[in-house]
């Protein structure tokens, strides 16, 4: 497994193409780039955690196909006390980064192609599993971070891929022939895609026989030849390039360093192809990874929101109001919503079963209930951080001007709180809590792994609502309607 300084020098030997505000950087010094080394930092945390023994059973597993302890973010689900201790694993590492460490979109892709590819292959009788297979011993025995690419840029939304006006708005194959296929296209939102070592390409949506040429299923390195990255912006993200307070969480930044991917032609060879044309199987393998990513959702925000408690008590005792009644009672508030995150997360995975494949995969209902639950009490948590917080966090004078040698004495003067604790320890905790709470990450807590509709169209689908009328009747006693 590598360590986390293996892991940021494998990332200088890419010749990765990224534009970062209309600048092309250079491929051996991007993870230096103030935009980009907070997460560069956050994802090498999870590869140094495994290496710790206090945390290598949550961040290790023995892969069921060599038999050797590899990270958990390259291991296939072989129990229901693997998909337990992953989110449990992820609420330890966001209570350790506040933020996003990247990894699990390519760790949920990878165990959906897994039981996909395997379904396919006894329906069919192709050979996409045993080529998935070879793939993933290569990320394991490489401990390759692999980003997750499901997400196109959809165009024109009341169409389907081969209605739109531009062929691109969905990754599809132009070309095909005895080396392999030529993709074009575009994934948008991608976290954590500039510091990987290869991406995952997956359907977006359920597809009809007309869209056989969007059902494309590969796996790429990120430099490979005709791909590019085009890096997102965040809120406040150029305060990185100034002090380290006003940055809030100086270490990580903020969220996954989402881009634009572009793949301009692109060549993949037959044996790193899992899916080109089956479009019966599109729609299984987009509701295997939005389950799977679903399921995260209460351990990662779980973790941020402890984070995110932890500033808001500090926060209000810094201020000397700790103890007043409200304020203890809005943050056991935050704990009883963080919780109920994190207990839907720890359900979808105790119900979960065993596949065809002999992986295991959670419940899907529990999953999407879990994941539109953070879509709406996320909003709360950081509503009352906001609360507890005080109107500092949004107008505070810049880290420039606390150091400044005339001004700087009154910002010390009018900011300090209680008698014991620095103005700046107040103005870090501050600008944590306005990191934490607003802009970037609230968006992302809505729509990543699915805004709030997806999830509702899934479990008004999955909740059997037909035997919950016939519950009802049976108990109230209802007779046969025809009768």
């Amino acid at each position: 497994m590598k360590t986390a300084q293996q892991y940021i020098d494998s990332l200088r030997q890419r010749k990765v193409k990224v534009y970062l505000k209309g600048q092309l950087l250079d491929s051996q010094t991007l993870v230096d780039h103030p935009f980009i080394r907070g997460h560069v930092a956050s994802a090498a945390l999870t590869f140094e955690l495994a290496h710790e023994p206090e945390s290598e059973d949550l961040m290790t597993a023995v892969s069921h196909l060599s038999g050797n302890r590899i990270n958990r973010f390259t291991h296939i689900h072989q129990s229901v006390e693997d998909l337990l201790k992953k989110v449990k694993m992820l609420r330890m590492i966001s209570q350790k980064t506040g933020t996003c460490y990247q990894r699990c979109v390519g760790f949920d892709a990878l165990n959906s192609l897994y039981t996909v590819t395997y379904e396919m292959d006894q329906a069919l009788k192709t050979d996409y599993h045993q080529r998935f297979k070879r793939f993933l011993a290569h990320v394991q025995e490489n401990d390759l971070m692999v980003a997750g690419a499901m997400t196109d840029t959809k165009g024109d939304r009341s169409l389907k891929p081969s209605q739109q006006p531009d062929s691109d708005m969905y990754v599809h194959v132009v070309e095909r022939n005895d080396k392999g296929v030529v993709i074009r296209g575009a994934k948008a939102h991608m976290t954590g895609m500039v510091n990987s070592h290869e991406m995952l390409i997956m359907p977006t949506a359920a597809l009809t026989p007309e869209d056989k040429d969007y059902a494309i299923s590969c796996a790429l390195p990120v430099d490979a030849p005709g791909v590019f990255h085009v890096f997102g912006r965040q809120t406040n993200d150029d305060r990185k390039m100034e002090g380290e307070i006003d940055q809030g969480n100086a270490q990580y930044g903020i969220v996954g360093g989402e881009c634009l991917t572009v793949l301009d032609n692109v060549f993949v060879p037959w044996e790193r192809v899992f899916m080109d044309g089956e479009t019966d199987f599109a729609g299984l393998l987009v509701e295997r990874f939005a389950c799977y990513h679903r399921q995260n959702y209460g351990g990662c925000k779980g973790g941020v929101s402890d984070i995110v408690i932890g500033a808001a008590a500090t926060m209000a005792d810094y201020g000397g109001y700790g103890k007043a009644a409200h304020v203890k009672e809005k943050i056991n508030e935050m704990i009883h919503l963080t919780e109920t995150l994190y207990a839907c997360s720890i359900a979808c995975s105790a119900e979960g079963h065993q596949t065809a494949s002999g992986a295991y995969f959670v419940d899907p209902l529990l999953a999407n209930v879990g994941k539109h639950n953070v879509t709406r009490l996320i909003y709360d948590i950081d509503r009352l951080a906001q609360d507890i917080g005080g109107g500092l966090t949004a107008t505070l004078p810049s880290e420039g001007d606390l150091r400044h040698p005339e001004i700087g004495p009154y910002i010390e003067k009018y900011f300090k709180g209680v008698a014991g604790v620095s103005t700046e320890n107040r103005l870090r905790m501050a600008r944590l809590i306005e990191n934490m709470t607003g802009g970037t990450a609230l968006v992302e807590s809505m729509h990543g792994a699915g805004s709030p509709q997806a999830q509702k169209v899934m479990y008004s689908k999955l909740a059997n609502l037909e035997h919950k009328k016939r519950c009802a009747k049976k108990i109230a006693g209802c007779k046969s309607e025809t009768e």
